[in-house]
């Protein structure tokens, strides 16, 4: 479906081009929407930050979300697997989770910038069960938006409804009925550092002081 992110990302903003000239907030999920996240900002004409929330992975299988936590220690869990979660596990996966955020935020640095009454973009490369994205959308919305707009590359139609449940749009640019992987969908799909995401963030700051 894509090149790289590079070429989702310009996909999105054609998608989105509607909402140039409203100076919207652009949210990437880090990592992998980090670079994303700028394209897209650049080509609405918005603002720029990153919206921090970890994927709950599951017992023997971390790669499998059951859920998602954000930056202060809200929790979303999968509807389908809430009931089925250890507390003990979930308590100790949470807490976990919620060390690498705050290593994170520590490393990213900068103010974060405030969403209340913005039109706010939530940005990712895609989503498979779309707890980690549902989580961020969560964050934003205790935040009082004006709107609250989520762009995917990819992701399941299940996802999809899921996603449509926590914000007022949500624009998907692929919704394939085989779908396994995020990356499957990405010819490059090399994964994103947190050094490279510092860099990033640091070099929007200084383009924009």
């Amino acid at each position: 479906m894509f090149q790289d992110r590079t070429d989702a990302a310009r996909q999105l903003g054609l998608a989105l081009a509607q909402l140039r000239g409203q100076r919207p907030l652009v949210l990437a999920v880090p990592r992998g929407a980090v670079p994303m996240g700028l394209i897209l900002a650049e080509a609405l004409e918005g603002d720029f930050d990153v919206v921090l929330v970890r994927k709950l992975g599951a017992p023997g299988n971390a790669e499998y979300a059951i859920g998602a936590v954000d930056e202060t220690g809200n929790v979303y869990l999968n509807p389908d697997l809430a009931a089925h979660v250890d507390p003990a596990y979930l308590a100790q996966e949470t807490a976990r989770q919620r060390a690498v955020l705050s290593r994170r935020r520590t490393q990213y640095g900068g103010a974060r910038i405030d969403p209340a009454g913005r039109l706010v973009v939530v940005v990712d490369d895609g989503v498979a069960t779309g707890a980690t994205l549902i989580a961020a959308l969560d964050a934003v919305r205790a935040q009082r938006p004006a709107r609250l707009v989520v762009a995917v590359g990819v992701a399941p139609a299940g996802a999809v409804a899921r996603l449509r449940a926590h914000a007022d749009e949500v624009v998907c640019l692929h919704v394939p009925q085989d779908f396994y992987a995020v990356g499957q969908f990405y010819r490059d799909f090399e994964p994103v550092e947190d050094e490279h995401v510092r860099q990033l963030l640091l070099d929007w700051q200084r383009g924009c002081g």
